[in-house]
């Protein structure tokens, strides 16, 4: 499963490079379009850029969450021994799933929602953009269940 989870945010990795290089074009186009005559202003470029924005925005916060960088505020008194630092690891990850399945349950319904409509200028399925919040929070749970289980190894004191 281990490999798996690797596998996944390698990907997740590669695909936020993919996407940072395609969200330089339309705004490259853009500001061109402003300053130099012979290129067309075309109108598609800004629906394009706030399309990859909101994915990276989405797939950096998935990275993030693996990388444990991500939703961790030190609230918490520092605890002395393993157990209680397993204990508030707990706390900071049951919140986290929280937030993680409410992206899921609530993001349900836009890809619903999504398959109905396209985008204005590009005409763009819009469910290839409203899927981004469950995948988000389905990749949150996934990442979650790898971090409990070293959590637990801490709580028994095998880490």
């Amino acid at each position: 499963m281990k490999k798996i989870i690797n596998g996944y945010f390698v990907f997740l990795k590669g695909a936020l490079t993919v996407l940072m290089g395609v969200l330089i074009i339309p705004v490259t186009m853009q500001i061109f379009a402003r300053y130099v005559d012979f290129v067309p202003r075309y109108v598609w470029t800004e629906e394009l850029a706030r399309f990859c924005f909101i994915w990276i925005i989405l797939v950096g916060a998935m990275i993030a969450m693996r990388e444990n960088e991500h939703f961790t505020v030190d609230l918490l008194p520092t605890p002395k021994t393993d157990r209680g630092k397993a204990i508030s690891f707990f706390f900071v990850d049951l919140m986290t799933f929280t937030m993680a399945a409410i992206f899921v349950v609530w993001g349900w319904p836009l890809v619903e929602f999504g398959l109905l409509q396209t985008s204005e200028m590009a005409e763009l399925p819009m469910v290839f953009i409203y899927m981004a919040w469950p995948l988000t929070g389905l990749t949150w749970i996934l990442f979650l269940s790898e971090r409990v289980a070293d959590h637990i190894k801490l709580f028994r004191g095998i880490a």
